[in-house]
């Protein structure tokens, strides 16, 4: 999640101020490219503090502590780390006095314009959450086209600016299959790309379940062959929890590589592939990208995953079901992860003329035509937003 305070009153020459915080790698992604944006919005007439990673420092940001360490997911994994995140939620404060709008906005000037990327998924669960944000914030950036009508209806200005994914798969060609040759895999063999998460937690609770779908989908497609692209924090994990499958699966290993080369690789791996078993995440967007059939599964510490059934108000967790208000990428949640059936689910998928293959395939092209495929970059589009907004506090004070 990235955050971003702009609008500082200044002079006609002075550059715009902006604060932003990344607190977790996917909002450093964000920040970077919302940063890229405001530069080019700006002709680079706009100056940058606060706190993020390493996308963020390419970018020109001098980050007020290292963001590693920060993520976590999960109730259950929050708890032991508590200490250690509330400190250091309180340490973003010397220098700005901010980590979030609510603490910030009695300490900032009156032009300065709050504003929050991403929406929070109010959709999905604590609704009123909305209404809290709406107390806090100036205006929302909002990934999902769906999402601004939830903070609209209480009072928050809300912009659809398109999801950052478009941007990270605009250089590979979905029809590209040329990646199968690198890895030494045949035009004709079935190739299925696993991908079960990028935490530690998630590839000790996933690796093994992945393993055990893979066994049974093998005994139905004896030549199949196997890619895990390995996030770099997990390659040795990954390669540890995988030793056992029963096709050795080919592991993309990043760290020879820049974050940008990495992502194209997995990119082009995701393209080559006939279809995908994967972690619930952004990853479902990345696949349909790339048109990659897929089946998602997942499974969370107990814990957690009793108390997000007692809130959760959706009945799907993939963001292509979600998008494209359809239910045709196949899920196995929890206890419903049932190694026979995903092997079926996985089987069909790689079959091109299977009903679900098919159904599918026009699921996968729908959500990147709604998430704005073909439009303005997300970063710009995110960028205009937030110097729009900033404009409108100036003119409302003003008036």
């Amino acid at each position: 999640m990235s955050e971003a305070a702009g609008g500082k009153r200044r002079g006609a020459d002075a550059p715009l101020q902006v604060f932003l915080v990344a607190a977790e790698p996917s909002g450093d992604r964000l920040g970077a490219a919302l940063m890229r944006g405001l530069m080019a919005e700006t002709e680079g007439a706009v100056r940058f503090s606060g706190i993020g990673g390493s996308a963020m420092a390419a970018e020109g940001l001098e980050s007020l502590f290292p963001i590693e360490g920060i993520a976590v997911m999960g109730i259950a994994e929050v708890l032991p780390r508590l200490r250690t995140l509330l400190r250091k939620m309180r340490e973003t404060a010397p220098g700005f006095g901010l980590r979030v709008s609510e603490r910030a906005r009695p300490k900032a000037g009156p032009h300065t314009a709050f504003v929050h990327y991403v929406a929070p998924s109010v959709w999905a669960w604590r609704p009123k959450r909305a209404e809290m944000m709406a107390k806090h914030t100036d205006h929302l950036l909002a990934l999902l086209p769906f999402e601004p009508p939830y903070f609209q209806r209480v009072g928050l200005s809300c912009d659809f600016v398109g999801h950052p994914v478009l941007e990270a798969v605009a250089e590979v060609d979905p029809a590209d299959r040329r990646f199968r040759a690198e890895i030494g895999v045949a035009p004709e063999a079935p190739l299925l790309i696993a991908l079960p998460g990028s935490r530690a937690g998630e590839v000790r609770r996933l690796a093994p379940l992945f393993g055990q779908a893979l066994a049974a989908l093998t005994q139905r497609r004896p030549g199949l062959r196997v890619i895990v692209p390995a996030a770099e924090n997990v390659v040795d994990l990954v390669r540890a929890e995988t030793a056992s499958w029963p096709s050795p699966p080919v592991i993309l290993d990043p760290r020879d590589l820049s974050f940008r080369e990495a992502e194209q690789r997995k990119l082009r791996a995701m393209a080559a592939a006939d279809a995908a078993l994967a972690a619930s995440g952004t990853v479902s967007l990345e696949l349909a990208a790339m048109r990659t059939p897929m089946a998602i599964a997942y499974r969370t510490n107990a814990l957690t995953a009793a108390i997000v059934r007692r809130l959760i108000k959706i009945d799907t967790a993939t963001l292509v079901n979600l998008v494209s208000e359809t239910r045709h990428v196949p899920e196995f949640l929890q206890e419903n992860f049932k190694p026979a059936e995903v092997a079926a689910a996985l089987d069909a998928l790689l079959d091109p003329a299977s009903e679900l293959r098919v159904l599918q395939a026009e699921a996968s092209a729908e959500t990147m035509r709604r998430l704005g495929e073909g439009d303005v970059a997300p970063s710009r589009r995110a960028a205009k937003s937030v110097l729009s907004a900033i404009a409108r506090k100036r003119a409302a004070l003003a008036g």
